[in-house]
């Protein structure tokens, strides 16, 4: 098995490194974050860092990059609090990725990727409309990751959509019914197989899969 330490990272080339680093920690999340500023310009983009904070409250949160440069989705919602995270399907993958181009700022993503705008229930920020599951959220806190500059922004989940037909009777939702794709480093993008679903874990007690009939 193949080694690598603190010093050979840190004299890796820099893409080189950024490949490594943010593939060697496993599949994430991927998902398109829209918004839109208070004149009206709607934007979105992909993000791989979006994680579950909490079930009650129902939280979620993500990673903002440094601010040294225009950051339109961390500015629209400092502006007005609201975002959607919209889930990123099979079909779709190649319009979610062109977002992450550095368009000026006047310019929306919607307009430059065949992406469509879709409101929801007089929610301000756009939804992804092709996107199976989507998430309307509203801001509440920030934290500043010292270490590298970057903020975990956290948000709280008020709305929730997706087809009845991927939600199992205890609510769990099954997302390869879905497409739902995930993210292998910045640009390598799987759609994941189910393997099995399991019963809640008990000291002492045997492991019960949700799909395999005991014998």
């Amino acid at each position: 098995m193949k080694h690598i330490n603190a010093e050979d990272i840190r004299e890796m080339d820099k893409i080189f490194r950024l490949n490594l680093i943010n593939s060697c920690t496993g599949y994430k999340s991927a998902n398109l974050i829209a918004t839109k500023s208070n004149s009206g310009a709607a934007n979105v983009a992909v993000f791989s860092s979006v994680t579950h904070m909490g079930s009650n409250p129902p939280l979620l949160g993500f990673i903002t990059r440094p601010r040294d440069v225009a950051r339109n989705t961390y500015n629209n919602i400092k502006e007005n609090s609201f975002f959607t995270v919209n889930h990123i399907q099979e079909n779709m993958i190649e319009s979610a990725h062109q977002t992450a181009a550095k368009y000026e700022e006047e310019i929306s993503e919607f307009q430059k990727t065949g992406l469509e705008e879709e409101y929801l229930d007089e929610f301000f920020a756009p939804y992804v409309k092709q996107s199976a599951v989507k998430l309307g959220c509203k801001y509440l806190n920030e934290y500043a990751i010292k270490e590298n500059g970057t903020t975990l922004i956290i948000g709280a989940i008020e709305h929730v959509y997706f087809d009845e037909s991927i939600q199992a009777p205890d609510g769990w939702l099954r997302l390869d019914d879905a497409s739902t794709v995930a993210v292998n480093g910045l640009d390598g993008y799987a759609l994941p197989t189910l393997l099995d679903r399991f019963h809640y874990a008990r000291p002492g007690q045997e492991i019960k899969s949700f799909f395999k009939k005991e014998d």
